[in-house]
């Protein structure tokens, strides 16, 4: 097959690859129809976090069933299907209350947690490819309706709009409370996105990139650039002095100023100013227990020194951790159906496998537009 294979930092081609192939009964093969490119995935674009040379990547995928194993008998071949970024067993501890981002059986390494084309995550090919081997098939994967209808929308419920919406979950917004997003990539849209569905009466989105605020204030929400304003005073005097209800951490641990200057724990500190006494951050940007490229001595060790003293004086509750995708997308799922949610909005580019490599240099350098690249291959 035709897949995206990680030769290094900056460096990734399209190669013929083997097809990969049912190894356990509960296996099934997907043939991708859409995959995407994900933030997350520039982490060992740009060599701060080690993957493996040769891997097939791709984490956000969807497609039709094209071969089961003999033990899968609730999805059958020909079926249309999401497939989350998490790999879970099903039958675990963690699987069983909900925690399907910490699935204690599909890593080989024993860590917890398991997925695609990805540092860490069980050595598993992703799927930005024709094929994609899913484990626990039956467990896994999300039925989508027959047809082509809403493609650019149910792709995403492989991992961004769940993230998104798990970023709001955790930071418990609710109608009519005011929120503050830090990060305007395409996680940081589905955030505010997801918060304008849950009912917030105000919704800040925070970052300096000119095109990636245009979008926020598309979905609805109030655009704030850091590079000529403060965030902290303009959440403060929209919300009476108050601060913020809840905030949502969606940058992670390459934070950077508006020179470029690398700062891992400045949104933590931001949204600890920017969010009231009392109130809730959920962070779903993405931090490593070890960065060998990090701009501090400390954040090498993925050590964040960051104004816990100030959240814990002023009473904020901070959660945060991989979104269960599980938890979250048949609901997302039916309210695309229903016409209540349109996530492709953020899309901007759709390309063929071959182009990918190109996409991934434009993404990565935050190229004019380049808000969410999809792959079709």
């Amino acid at each position: 097959m035709k897949a995206v294979v990680y030769q290094g930092p900056f460096n990734v081609t399209v190669e013929e690859v083997e097809d990969p192939r049912i190894e356990e009964p509960l296996d099934a093969i997907i043939r991708i129809t859409t995959s995407n490119i994900c933030g997350s995935d520039l982490h060992p674009y740009e060599g701060r976090a080690e993957l493996e040379q040769g891997m097939v990547i791709g984490h956000e995928n969807m497609g039709i069933v094209e071969e089961v194993g003999s033990a899968v008998n609730r999805v059958k071949v020909g079926d249309r299907v999401s497939v989350p970024f998490n790999i879970a067993c099903g039958t675990c501890r963690n699987c069983n209350e909900g925690f399907t981002s910490a699935c204690l059986r599909a890593n080989p390494t024993g860590t917890p947690g398991a997925g695609y084309g990805y540092p860490k995550m069980g050595g598993y090919w992703g799927g930005q490819a024709e094929l994609l081997r899913v484990p626990w098939a039956d467990f896994n994967l999300l039925k989508l309706p027959e047809g082509k209808e809403h493609e650019s929308d149910f792709t995403l419920l492989s991992d961004i709009f769940p993230t998104g919406y798990h970023g709001s979950e955790l930071a418990g917004v609710s109608p009519g409370h005011s929120v503050v997003v830090f990060g305007a990539g395409p996680v940081g849209q589905l955030a505010a996105y997801s918060s304008l569905i849950r009912g917030a009466s105000q919704v800040f989105v925070v970052d300096k990139e000119p095109d990636r605020l245009a979008l926020a204030e598309r979905l609805g929400a109030t655009a704030i650039n850091f590079a000529n304003e403060d965030p902290t005073e303009v959440v403060m005097n929209a919300t009476s002095g108050v601060g913020a209800d809840c905030g949502i951490e969606a940058v992670g641990y390459q934070a950077h100023d508006a020179t470029g200057q690398e700062h891992p724990e400045m949104v933590l500190d931001n949204l600890i100013q920017a969010v009231r006494a009392t109130g809730h951050i959920g962070v779903v940007g993405v931090y490593m227990p070890q960065d060998p490229g990090a701009a501090n001595d400390l954040a090498k060790q993925g050590r964040i020194a960051f104004d816990y003293g100030t959240a814990f004086t002023k009473g904020i509750s901070i959660a945060g951790g991989q979104c269960p995708v599980k938890k979250y997308n048949r609901y997302l799922r039916d309210l695309i159906i229903a016409g209540r949610a349109e996530p492709s909005l953020i899309v901007s580019h759709e390309v063929g496998l071959d182009e990918a490599p190109d996409a991934y240099e434009k993404f990565d350098k935050r190229v004019d537009g380049y808000t969410k690249v999809l792959l079709h291959p």
